[in-house]
């Protein structure tokens, strides 16, 4: 068990993940996620980590007005930004966690979740709190990132930080949101989730873009988990670790604005 906290999206890091993270990483497959939801004509959509609202302001945008959106995260903060910025019709903001969600059996015909699967410490159940929450016919689409291999600004600030604390690297990307890429403990975490028909699960490629690579760096680095797992360290400060996977980045895509590409696999589970 990591002695840091992985789910620590507290003080400066919504800001950050949000101002930074969001655009450059998230906005891609968010449109792709509430482009399913439409497809999938709910009348109640549940959003479990949510994080600061990126595909709840897409779904809200997309999906007709009539359709209740109830959005929810662990963390109250990242509610809160996301609360903040609003979104273009009401939505529901709830804080709660996903493994003990508090809804009654069969109360959405939707449950979406972006990129917060790897976080949940007991997966299974909480495959299973999303498949009780979901009416008979509904169905849990989530997606998750594919190894860190396949997602290159990731990869670069990684390898980075792997060198400048070489004694104990920091790893917490490949430990959490890389750290369930195999598409077959997927299959079978959700199978023990209660969940019968195998899943259809689509790797799907995109382009992550950031205006520079001091905001790409400030993002991993500062507006992540992975930021407690560099101030804990000796040898380089935070701002001296930010730095160096600037100027590693600069290396590999560039001096202006910077493009790489990311890798993630859908995962559709029918009740």
């Amino acid at each position: 068990m990591s002695p840091f906290n992985d789910t620590g999206f507290t003080g400066s890091i919504p800001d950050i993940y949000e101002r930074y993270l969001v655009p450059m990483i998230f906005e891609p497959y968010a449109r792709d996620l509430a482009g399913r939801a439409v497809a999938a004509s709910p009348s109640r959509v549940l959003e479990i980590a949510a994080g600061t609202g990126v595909v709840t302001r897409a779904m809200a945008q997309r999906l007709p007005e009539q359709v209740g959106i109830v959005a929810t995260d662990l963390n109250q903060a990242m509610l809160d930004t996301a609360s903040k910025l609003g979104t273009r019709r009401p939505v529901t903001w709830q804080q709660a966690d996903a493994t003990q969600l508090p809804f009654d059996d069969g109360s959405f015909d939707l449950v979406v979740c972006q990129f917060g699967a790897m976080f949940f410490p007991d997966k299974a159940r909480a495959f299973a709190e999303a498949r009780r929450v979901l009416r008979s016919g509904g169905a849990l689409i989530f997606n998750v990132w594919d190894r860190i291999e396949e997602n290159d600004i990731t990869a670069t600030v990684s390898a980075r930080l792997a060198e400048l604390f070489e004694a104990d690297p920091p790893r917490f990307m490949q430990r959490v949101p890389h750290g369930y890429y195999d598409t077959n403990i997927i299959a079978r975490d959700l199978a023990d989730g209660g969940f019968a028909a195998p899943p259809r699960i689509e790797t799907l490629a995109k382009r992550a873009h950031a205006d520079s690579a001091d905001t790409a760096a400030i993002a991993f680095c500062q507006g992540t988990p992975l930021r407690g797992e560099i101030e804990a360290r000796t040898g380089a400060s935070l701002e001296e670790a930010t730095s160096a996977c600037a100027a590693a980045l600069r290396a590999r895509f560039g001096n202006s604005e910077i493009s790489g590409k990311l890798q993630a696999h859908v995962v559709i589970a029918q009740r």
